[in-house]
């Protein structure tokens, strides 16, 4: 009777429990579900999800590339979700606070996917809690800010992909807390200084992915990370020292950075390398040929640097190559007979180097010898000598001493009768003049003479010495004969070099060599127009000078010198810069008055105008008291050479498209200029295809509370503005933006509000110094911005 009475008790029991459980898992399965129609509520029902109900088994649903879910035991553990691509910011009632406080509801997550959904604002730290975290993807979204420290809890993260967002800030030095970490991936985001050396104790790592951002500075040693496949660094300003790594990339992309050593010896040994890409720096040396015969090498692209060295026809490549790129170096010799077919399909391209016998463009041998020269590039000399040939030498040298002793006696004696007749003769000739007139043949063959203009153009309007012509001796003086100490950079509107005249003035001298055939005649319209450019907000040129061929007059180089801006670039002082210290609120206000009233000048000061001059925020320069100077704008001497970027936004920021008329000229340069505002306010750089969305950001947030409108802000003026001011900065930015050229503000309409945040920002300033019986001056009203 016992035994029976224990029996059905403990059947009983076991019923229970399997009723508890069944009840635990019924009420497991209808949270999560909950969980997700929250999700998909709150996301605003995108199409990828717009299937899901409150049917649906969402743990026995089938998997797609769009959307998966997998679950163990019934427990969620993937949600990847992918919405379509360009997907536009969802709507400001969206808050991404409530959002991952829902996700946090799935516990057991180990892969979280959120890719091109819309989703905007600052991450929260809370998303640590899920701390079972092993993959979380959240590219093509909207989020900003940086990342969280929360985010060193997840001892089991292996895979971090923020791609194609606007995160800022510097990468956390706690990065070496994910010891399982294998792919990090940051590409085209605002993240910005330099490289934490934590990143080289990542010893799992496997792909490390920062382009498209703003870092800069030296690459941290990454010689121990013996795993490591994949390195993507480029757009960025790393450099100057080419980074150590390990030998088992097999891609690494260093394009468009700062590097400008030469490449080590041991890249020849990197047999796994397939893709090797250090295009747009400045690399010097000789280039490595054992690059082309690596094993695996398919993609191989050095162009755009100062790579020199000579190639051989019989020099053999690898049969994988696909594509080479060696355009824009210092190279000589032959292009070898394995890349000069192109029976295989592979694309190679080789122009402007110095080879011999090709079908592309390519320099005289003596351009890249002068070139290697300029950057320091020697010729290689032997390091050890036979004892036999050094005897030969020092006899060679002993005979023959007394007989060069004797002919440097002769020429200095005779250089010191010609110097000191030349002395007596004018040292430069005049435009007027005709330079092949007295000169031998052999001295028309490699000679070259200076113009110089005898008369002094008048004085400009701002407090500059009087434009006038240079000699070419007063030109490399300054620049101590173009040393390479003096170097600014290259673009396509010529070298920059730094220089100090005899007076002790520092000055930017740009040099541009003709392409063309053109006399000095030609060029005096257009300098007679750049000596009045002249304005307070504006980098203003001070003279220039010809350097011309006597064979037939034509200009070979032309010089023009611009007064030096000290404090570097606009860029380099918000928040994303490399300075500690950034402008205030009141410095940057004061620089966007500055640079409105530089275009106003383009626009209205001088005849004709100077219209669609494609400006950006590294175009605008800040002299020793922090005027703003622009300093790249649409100058009419560069434009009818025919250079690269005049008048030309397919660089940069494109404005609205606009009529030829001159109603509307100016209204690209207002769109630019309201990129530069944002990127004021914002204090980071905005990619272009960015403008739209975080105008659209701005706008909504005009209308918000003042916590809402600071938090989107740079946090270094975050404390620091009044709102009426900021509010004011904000709607004159949105409004520049705007694409309807009838909708933009005039220039003066952008100066008066920028006027009134000003004054509004100084009163709200004094009022906080004053004592209570103190009065702030009254502001001007501001005129009306209305939105639609």
């Amino acid at each position: 009777m016992a035994t029976r009475l224990h029996s059905s008790m403990l059947l009983v029991l076991v019923t229970i429990t399997l009723f508890i459980y069944h009840s635990e898992q019924l009420q497991s399965s209808n949270f999560q579900s909950h969980t997700l129609l929250s999700i998909q509520h709150q996301l605003h029902f995108p199409s990828v999800l717009r299937s899901w109900n409150n049917n649906i088994d969402f743990c026995n649903t089938n998997s797609k590339s769009s959307l998966t879910i997998v679950c163990y035991e019934d427990t969620i553990t993937q949600l990847n979700i992918v919405g379509e691509t360009r997907t536009p910011l969802l709507p400001k009632n969206f808050s991404i606070d409530n959002f991952v406080t829902t996700l946090v509801r799935l516990p057991s997550l180990k892969v979280l996917t959120l890719v091109s959904l819309g989703i905007w604002g600052p991450l929260p730290g809370k998303i640590a809690r899920l701390s079972s975290l092993e993959i979380v993807n959240v590219s093509s979204n909207f989020l900003y800010g940086s990342i969280p420290q929360e985010f060193s809890s997840l001892l089991h993260l292996q895979t971090l992909i923020l791609d194609d967002n606007m995160f800022a800030g510097h990468i956390p030095h706690w990065l070496d807390s994910f010891p399982a970490l294998t792919v990090l991936s940051l590409k085209s985001n605002l993240f910005n200084g330099t490289l934490p050396n934590s990143l080289g104790r990542l010893e799992n790592l496997r792909i490390l992915s920062l382009s498209h951002n703003h870092f800069y500075g030296s690459v941290p040693d990454l010689s121990h990370l013996t795993n490591l496949q994949v390195l993507e660094l480029d757009d960025n300003a790393f450099g100057p020292q080419f980074p150590r790594l390990g030998n088992k990339l097999v891609t690494l992309v260093l394009r468009n950075n700062k590097f400008r050593s030469g490449i080590p010896d041991e890249m020849s040994s990197y047999y796994q390398l397939e893709r090797f890409d250090i295009s747009s720096n400045a690399f010097v040396g000789p280039l490595q040929l054992a690059l082309l015969s690596l094993p695996s090498i398919t993609y191989l692209n050095i162009s755009r640097n100062k790579l020199s060295g000579m190639l051989f026809e019989n020099l053999s490549c690898s049969s994988g190559l696909e594509a080479v790129d060696l355009s824009s170096n210092l190279l000589t010799g032959n292009l070898p007979k394995s890349l000069s077919s192109n029976s295989n399909g592979r694309t190679v391209l080789y122009a402007n180097n110095c080879l011999e016998e090709t079908d592309q463009n390519q320099h005289a041998l003596p351009f890249c010898h002068t070139e290697a020269i300029a950057v320091g590039i020697l010729p290689e000399r032997k390091k050890h000598k036979q004892a036999s040939m050094a005897a030969i030498a020092i006899g060679i040298v002993c005979g023959t001493f007394a007989c060069v002793a004797l002919s440097m006696l002769i020429f200095f004696i005779i250089r010191r009768v010609n110097s000191e007749s030349k002395l007596k003769s004018p040292a430069t000739k005049l435009i007027s003049d005709n330079a092949t007139s007295g000169y031998t043949s052999k001295l028309l063959s490699d000679a070259r003479y200076i113009s110089q203009v005898s008369q002094p153009m008048k004085f400009g309007s701002v407090d500059l010495p009087p434009y006038r012509t240079f000699s070419l001796e007063e030109i490399e003086a300054a620049t101590n004969n173009f040393d390479t100490s003096s170097f600014m950079g290259e673009s396509s509107k010529g070298q920059m070099y730094r220089g100090q005249l005899r007076d002790g003035s520092l000055v930017a001298i740009r040099c541009l060599k003709m392409v063309k055939s053109h006399r000095t005649e030609d060029f005096m319209h257009q300098i007679e127009l750049l000596s009045k450019h002249r304005h307070r907000h504006l980098v203003s040129a001070l003279g220039h000078c010809f350097e011309c061929y006597l064979d037939d007059s034509s200009v070979s180089r032309l010089f023009l010198v611009f007064e030096y801006v000290p404090n570097g670039t606009l860029k380099s002082w918000i928040s994303d810069g490399h300075y500690r210290k950034s402008l205030s609120w009141n410095q940057r206000i004061a620089a966007a008055i500055g640079v409105a009233k530089g275009i106003h000048f383009l626009h209205t000061g001088i005849v004709p105008g100077v219209y669609s001059n494609n400006l950006k925020i590294t175009d605008v320069l800040l002299d020793q008291n922090f005027v703003a100077k622009i300093s790249s704008y649409n100058l009419p001497l560069l434009c009818n050479m025919g250079k690269v970027g005049c008048g030309n936004p397919s660089s940069g920021f494109k404005g609205p498209s606009i009529n030829k008329s001159v109603t509307h000229e100016d209204k690209s340069d207002i769109y630019e200029f309201g990129v530069i505002l944002m990127e004021f306010i914002l204090g980071r750089t905005i990619k272009p295809r960015n403008v739209d969305t975080l105008k659209d950001l701005l706008q909504a947030s005009i209308a918000a509370d003042d916590e809402a409108k600071r938090s989107i802000i740079d946090p270094s003026i975050r404390n620091t503005c009044m709102d009426q001011s900021l509010k004011t900065m904000m709607e004159i930015c949105v409004r520049c933006l705007v694409k309807e050229n009838e909708e933009n503000p005039s220039l003066e309409d952008v100066l008066w509000n920028l006027q009134f945040a000003a004054q509004v920002q100084d009163a709200w300033r004094c009022d906080s110094q004053i004592s209570s019986e103190g009065s702030p001056i009254s502001p001007l009203p501001s005129r009306p911005m209305t939105f639609h």
